[in-house]
């Protein structure tokens, strides 16, 4: 199932929420850490679903951690884009 991902830049962590850190996928997407609002925070089965330009584009969790400012992250691959059905 795939969890969405709110674009925001907030960097404190709420109550529970995890971060994962994006990579690939459109050069205009600015946030590259997003939060992951799922029970059970960021994890291997979960896919990430990031609202952009009338559409979605999707993540993949993959096995690596990335270092950032806010510390070791999980790191999701870009992999597909769908569009928003009318």
């Amino acid at each position: 199932m795939a969890t969405k991902a709110g674009t925001s830049g907030n960097a404190a962590k709420a109550g529970g929420e995890s971060r994962a850190a994006l990579e690939g996928g459109p050069d205009d997407l600015r946030e590259r850490v997003v939060p992951v609002t799922a029970p059970g925070s960021a994890s291997a089965e979960q896919d990430l679903k990031i609202p952009h330009r009338g559409g979605y584009e999707h993540y993949r969790a993959t096995s690596r951690q990335k270092k950032t400012p806010e510390g070791k992250l999980p790191v999701y691959e870009w992999w597909e884009r769908t569009e928003v059905a009318e």
